[in-house]
């Protein structure tokens, strides 16, 4: 009876169970990385909160600036000269607190990219590698508290030493002073990061 069973396989090829573990290794393990690299860890509640309420916050105080000032080249001439007034003028500190904090965030998120193979932050939500709006809403969550931040602290600049508010500038000081930070660093971290984790293997 054993023998007529194994006649029945075909020649030259091991059996079914040997197959499973010496002819198709790499084929699963490439398949799980490539599953591996596109899962992130999920952002807390908390974390989505706040990044909507930032989102809705940049949104509105760009559309009330709009409305209350409109789009002219007068407000988009004193936008610009503002925006060069404020690192020379008090409240600097928050010209390096705010991008530092944003640093940090992006050698997290970097290396966190490093280790999972997942494409270079900015190249993904320029050119949509692997979902534009996923990757450009990582960002977001993580810069809620420092765009929150940001344009607290414009407001409070704004009223105390101009004695105006111009909501519009405080959303774009803010995004200026974090995001961009942040997206710019994340990739060039998340490649140095690749290089130092590979470095072990090819030795």
């Amino acid at each position: 009876m054993r023998a007529e069973l194994l006649q029945t396989l075909p020649a030259g090829r091991p059996p079914c169970r040997a197959g499973r573990h010496f002819d198709k290794p790499r084929r699963l393990s490439l398949r799980c990385a490539r599953a591996g690299a596109a899962l992130t860890d999920a952002p807390s509640k908390s974390a989505v909160i706040q990044a909507r309420l930032a989102v809705g916050l940049l949104l509105g105080l760009v559309v009330l600036g709009v409305v209350w000032y409109g789009i002219s080249f007068e407000s988009l001439s004193r936008l610009w000269d503002d925006m060069l007034d404020r690192p020379g003028g008090p409240m600097t500190f928050r010209f390096i607190l705010q991008p530092a904090m944003a640093t940090i965030a992006a050698l997290r998120d970097g290396v966190a990219d490093a280790r999972v193979g997942r494409t270079p932050y900015l190249s993904a939500i320029t050119f949509g590698a692997e979902g534009r709006g996923a990757r450009l809403w990582e960002g977001i969550v993580s810069t809620a508290r420092i765009l929150i931040l940001g344009v607290v602290m414009d407001i409070v600049y704004q009223l105390a030493f101009l004695g105006e508010f111009y909501p519009a500038e405080a959303a774009i000081i803010a995004v200026l002073l974090a995001f961009v930070p942040y997206a710019l660093l994340r990739g060039p971290v998340g490649r140095i990061a690749r290089h130092w984790i590979a470095r072990p293997a090819s030795n």
